[in-house]
């Protein structure tokens, strides 16, 4: 019985190995693909940095006086919780309602793909950011 057994198990391992190349293909087949196609995961993370691109394409830093005309908004969703970074802008010269409203969009992204692939991150506390005015461009203080 102990004989058979081991001769079962040398079989299924057998199986197991790896497989004879495959013949080449002949002359009059199709070409294989040119690229392989992109895994969910990271078509649906570039559906998160295009709203986030659209986002930042909204801003605009110069304009302002002074510095307290300069702000930071938060943007992205970490898989702990919190903004992942902060976008500053003039506050004069932005569309603050468009911006808000596509980092929403953006947020709401990252939030689903987060949950879809269960994203996790630190858990530390991230504050935005002191903005102030350089060259007569908002900037962050960091």
């Amino acid at each position: 019985m102990r004989e058979l057994i081991i001769v079962g198990s040398l079989f299924v391992l057998a199986s197991c190995g790896p497989k004879s190349p495959p013949a080449e293909a002949p002359a009059d087949s199709a070409p294989a693909p040119a690229a392989a196609p992109i895994p969910a995961e990271e078509a649906d993370y570039k559906v998160v940095e295009q709203l986030e691109a659209a986002a930042r394409a909204i801003v605009k830093t110069d304009g302002c006086s002074t510095s307290a005309d300069c702000r930071a908004a938060p943007i992205g969703v970490r898989g702990c919780g919190g903004p992942r970074d902060f976008i500053v802008y003039c506050s004069k010269n932005t569309d603050s309602v468009a911006l808000y409203q596509k980092i929403a969009a953006a947020d709401s992204a990252e939030a689903a793909y987060n949950a879809r692939y269960k994203v996790g991150s630190t858990c530390e506390l991230r504050m935005a950011p002191a903005v102030g005015l350089s060259g007569g461009a908002c900037v962050a203080n960091r």
